[in-house]
């Protein structure tokens, strides 16, 4: 195993952090909200923006669904294990500062939402925001551990588009290959 480039443990004390705010907020939702039920937000200053609406989502992001309720629950569970053992795994990587940050992000959002499927069959989302003169009418609904993922993968991208070796011009050219002759022998 390669040593990593910087100490994973806060990916850890941050995937714990997601993993418990999440899980908090979810509980109140369930608590305080009715399932489809819809409460603005400082609607005197938003309008119609913000809202808390509550759902349990059986299906993917977007309530995309592959398939029944038992086969979903158990594809996601796994999936979600099996991303976050790899992730971990990228963790004792070379990873950098941000990777550490973005992958402790992912963990605790997948594993917040897996705890969900597991406990109750469904993930709770209740953030509702509507984007007036969007492409779409109301954003779909979400919960932290959704938005955590979001910013892990904003954070990933960023990172590739302008702080990798490549994009500082940092990689060395590859050697230049020797010229062969018909019979194959170096010139």
């Amino acid at each position: 195993m390669h040593s990593p480039k910087y100490n994973p443990k806060p990916a850890f004390l941050l995937m714990a952090l997601v993993i418990i705010l999440d899980q908090l907020t979810k509980v109140w939702a369930r608590i305080s909200l009715q399932l489809g039920e819809s409460v603005p937000i400082l609607d005197s200053i938003f309008g119609e923006t913000f809202r808390l609406t509550l759902v349990q989502n059986t299906g993917a992001a977007f309530s995309l669904s592959p398939g029944s309720p038992v086969f979903n629950r158990i594809f996601f569970i796994a999936t979600a294990l099996l991303a976050s053992v790899f992730i971990i795994w990228l963790l004792y990587q070379n990873s950098s500062k941000l990777q550490v940050t973005a992958f402790g992000l992912v963990l605790g959002g997948a594993l917040g939402n897996a705890i969900d499927r597991a406990v109750i069959g469904s993930v709770t989302d209740f953030f509702d925001v509507n984007f007036p003169d969007f492409i779409m009418h109301r954003f779909p609904i979400f919960n932290i551990a959704d938005s955590a993922i979001f910013i892990a993968m904003v954070l990933l991208i960023f990172e590739m588009i302008f702080l990798s070796e490549k994009s500082k011009g940092k990689i060395e050219p590859l050697p230049e290959l020797p010229e062969i002759d018909s019979n194959n022998k170096e010139i």
